[in-house]
C-alpha cells in the first residue's frame, strides 16, 4: 500500500466566583448562607437552569439572575456591591433612619448604606471582588485560556480530518509520477535555467490591435520551447488514470483547454522572487517585461502575480501534479460528450487533493479553500490568453507560430 511516506483552563466571568457544588435544582432547602457557590457565566436576558423560576434577590427580592459573590442576587445588586467594594465607598455611606430601611425593588437605591449591610447580612462576600490588578489578571487569564481552547480545537480538527484511504494513496502515486516524468528539469531548475538575454523582449517592435507591444526577436524565442511544453502537457494527461478512457474527441477537448492553464501553474511554481523571474519550460528564466513584449501582453502579468501569491503555499510536487489533474478533469468545456463522466474523474482527484491537503497538515488557515481558489485564477489566464491569441495571431507573421500551438490553441473560446 502506497503511504504518504512513499509520496513526501476554563473560562471566567467577572463577579460570579463560586467555590464549591451545584445547588440542586428542586427540593432545595438550603440557607443563604450555607450555600455552596457555584461558577457560571452571566449574560444578558440568560437564567441558570439551577435556580427556581422567578427565584427572587436574597438582598431586594427582584429576579435573580444566579449566583454573584456566594449568594443568589439580581445584576442590580450584584453591580452595587462590586462597584461598592472596588472603590471602597461604605465607609462614606449613611442612613437617614438609624440603619433600619427595609430594602425590597423599589426602595433598594434609597439608601446605599441599609443595602449594602444587607448584602453582608445574606452572605455576599467581600473577598471575592476582585481590584482592578486581579481583574486585569484574570482578563489576561481569560483571553490565555480561549487562545489556548482554539488552538486545541484547531490541532484536534486537523487530526479528524480524513487522510487518503489506499486506492486513494495510489490514485496519487500515479499522477505524481506522472507529473515528475513529464516536468522539465524536475527538482533541479534552478540550477539548469538560463536567463532570456536582457536586451531581448525589451525593444517592442509590432503593435497588436489592442494596444500592446511585440518584440519578435522575444516571441521567437517563446515559441522555441513552447513545443515541447505542450507536448509534456499531453504526456502528463495520458499518464493520469480515468483519462484514456474517455473518448477520443473528449481528450482533445479538455487538453485545449488546459493547456495554457497547466502551462502557465508550471511557469507559476518557478518564480524566484530574489530575480524576479518565472523558469519557462524548466529551462528558460524571463522576467515580466520579457514575457509581456513577448506576445503574453497582460497575461504575463497574471502569471507573475500567480506566482507571488503561490510561493507561499510552499507546493510540493503531488500537489502541483494534483492541480493540473483537476484543471484538466474540468467538465464545463464546451462540445464534451462524457460531461458526467469527466465530472465524476474530478470530483474523485478533488476528494484525493483534500484528503492529502489534510495528511499535508499546513499551517496556513483555510489552506483548502484559499488553494482551490488558484483553480478559478488558471482559468481565468486561460480565457484571457484564448482572448490574446487571437489578436496575436492576426498580427504576427504567421509562419512564427509552431504548428502544435496553432493546433491546440486555435477555435477556442473567448
Amino acid at each position: 500500500t502506497t503511504t504518504g511516506e512513499d509520496i513526501q483552563s476554563g473560562e471566567v466571568s467577572e463577579g460570579t466566583w463560586l467555590d464549591g457544588p451545584k445547588r440542586k435544582r428542586k427540593n432545595s432547602q438550603c440557607s443563604v448562607k450555607s450555600m455552596s457557590a457555584v461558577f457560571i457565566l452571566c449574560v444578558v436576558g440568560y437564567i441558570p437552569s439551577y435556580l427556581e423560576k422567578d427565584e427572587p434577590c436574597v438582598v431586594c427580592g427582584d429576579k435573580a439572575t444566579g449566583y454573584h459573590y456566594r449568594c443568589i442576587t439580581c445584576e442590580g445588586c450584584k453591580g452595587f456591591f462590586r462597584r461598592t467594594i472596588q472603590k471602597n465607598l461604605h465607609p462614606s455611606y449613611s442612613c437617614k433612619y438609624d440603619g433600619c430601611c427595609i430594602i425590597d425593588k423599589i426602595t433598594r437605591n434609597q439608601c446605599q448604606l441599609c443595602r449594602f449591610k444587607k448584602c453582608i447580612a445574606v452572605g455576599m462576600a467581600m473577598d471575592l471582588v476582585l481590584d482592578e490588578a486581579k481583574r486585569m489578571a484574570k482578563r489576561r487569564l481569560i483571553e490565555e485560556n480561549r487562545e489556548k481552547r482554539k488552538k486545541e480545537e484547531m490541532v484536534k480538527t486537523l487530526h479528524n480530518r480524513p487522510e487518503p484511504t489506499g486506492s486513494e494513496w495510489e490514485l496519487i502515486r500515479m499522477v505524481t509520477e506522472a507529473h515528475r516524468h513529464t516536468n522539465a528539469q524536475g527538482s533541479h531548475w534552478k540550477q539548469k535555467r538560463k536567463f532570456l538575454p536582457e536586451d531581448i523582449g525589451q525593444s517592442p517592435v509590432a503593435a497588436t490591435s489592442d494596444g500592446d507591444k511585440v518584440d519578435l526577436e522575444a516571441f521567437s524565442e517563446f515559441t522555441k520551447i513552447i513545443t515541447p511544453a505542450i507536448t509534456r502537457v499531453v504526456d502528463f494527461a495520458k499518464k493520469l488514470p480515468m483519462f484514456s478512457e474517455l473518448p477520443c474527441e473528449d481528450q482533445i477537448i479538455l487538453l485545449k483547454g488546459c493547456c495554457m492553464e497547466i502551462m502557465s501553474l508550471r511557469a507559476a511554481v518557478r518564480y524566484d522572487p530574489e530575480s524576479e523571474t518565472l523558469t519557462l519550460s524548466g529551462e528558460m528564466a524571463v522576467k515580466r517585461e520579457q514575457l509581456k513584449n513577448g506576445g503574453l501582453g497582460v497575461v504575463s502579468d497574471a502569471i507573475f502575480d500567480l506566482g507571488k501569491s503561490l510561493a507561499q503555499f510552499n507546493l510540493d510536487d503531488t500537489e502541483v501534479a494534483l492541480l493540473q489533474a483537476v484543471l484538466l478533469m474540468s467538465s464545463d468545456r464546451s462540445g464534451l460528450t462524457c460531461v458526467e463522466k469527466i465530472e465524476k474523474c474530478q470530483e474523485t482527484y478533488l476528494l484525493a487533493f483534500e484528503h492529502y491537503i489534510n495528511y499535508r497538515k499546513h499551517n496556513i488557515p483555510h489552506f483548502w479553500p484559499k488553494l482551490l481558489m488558484k483553480v478559478t485564477d488558471l482559468r481565468m489566464i486561460g480565457a484571457c490568453h484564448a482572448s490574446r491569441f487571437l489578436h496575436m495571431k492576426v498580427e504576427c507573421p504567421t509562419e512564427l507560430f509552431p504548428p502544435l500551438f496553432l493546433e491546440v490553441f486555435e477555435d477556442q473560446e473567448v
